[in-house]
């Protein structure tokens, strides 16, 4: 039977760092199982080093590591200017974990225990979102007086700096990355929530709506965030300026 993530997983290649082996070889064994290669690290140390030197497609990051613990390869990796997907692992007491971990770069997480076709559905959420790998990528856009850095997650409206929650970070970027694309809720739920069923929800209503509130002169008539009646959703790609290099101080 095929798998529903083998498309997503051809060719890709998973770096897992999680230093407790039998979680590692248990989460390693479903990872080849769903089609993905992987590669281990069992320190923070030796996921920086290979993160550096192989074609890594995405990272399952373990918070509590020997050597360098998971926020400090984060935050070196995106220093770097490494844009590869970061999946974060944390226990299900440590909530402040997840949030120190999205605003310095992660783009998502799983909370300890957790269900494997959970973490398997994320892994091909982040995988779907991701840029092809190969030429640098953009990582800092303007749109009317907003600026972006996805690297520094930083949000700035006439160079103010705007304090987005993590999830409404993660969600302008989701927009950004596919800027001209009708998004629907259920799109939405699933590559920036992690949901992997449909849900009744105003989650997504809500959030777009404090975007706006918080990016838009006129929210009630958005000029970025469009709504396609009926549909979701759509970034306007017209009004997107991108660079891959951070701006030099006038």
């Amino acid at each position: 039977m095929t798998s529903k993530h083998t498309q997503t997983a051809v060719n890709s290649l998973v770096l897992l760092v999680e230093d407790e082996e039998a979680l590692r070889l248990f989460i390693g064994d479903s990872l080849r199982n769903e089609g993905y290669a992987v590669e281990h690290a069992s320190d923070g140390h030796e996921a920086l080093e290979k993160a550096a030197r192989l074609p890594v497609d995405l990272i399952i990051l373990d918070i509590m590591l020997p050597r360098r613990n998971g926020f400090e390869v984060c935050r070196e990796l995106r220093a770097a200017g490494r844009l590869t997907p970061v999946l974060m692992l944390t226990a299900r007491s440590q909530v402040e974990d997840t949030v120190k971990g999205l605003k310095i770069g992660a783009d998502d997480y799983v909370t300890k225990p957790f269900n494997m076709g959970e973490l398997m559905a994320r892994v091909a959420a982040l995988l779907r979102r991701a840029p092809a790998s190969g030429a640098p990528q953009p990582h800092i856009f303007r749109f009317g007086s907003i600026r972006v850095d996805l690297l520094g997650t930083e949000v700035t409206r006439n160079g103010k700096v705007v304090n987005l929650s993590a999830r409404e970070f993660q969600l302008l970027r989701f927009f950004i990355e596919h800027r001209g694309e009708t998004l629907s809720r259920d799109v939405l739920l699933r590559d920036v929530w992690g949901y992997g069923a449909k849900i009744q929800t105003r989650t997504v209503d809500m959030r777009v709506a404090s975007l706006r509130q918080q990016l838009e002169d006129d929210p009630k008539q958005p000029q970025f965030i469009l709504t396609v009646q009926g549909l979701g959703y759509k970034f306007r790609p017209e009004v997107l300026d991108a660079t891959q290099a951070r701006d030099q101080q006038q």
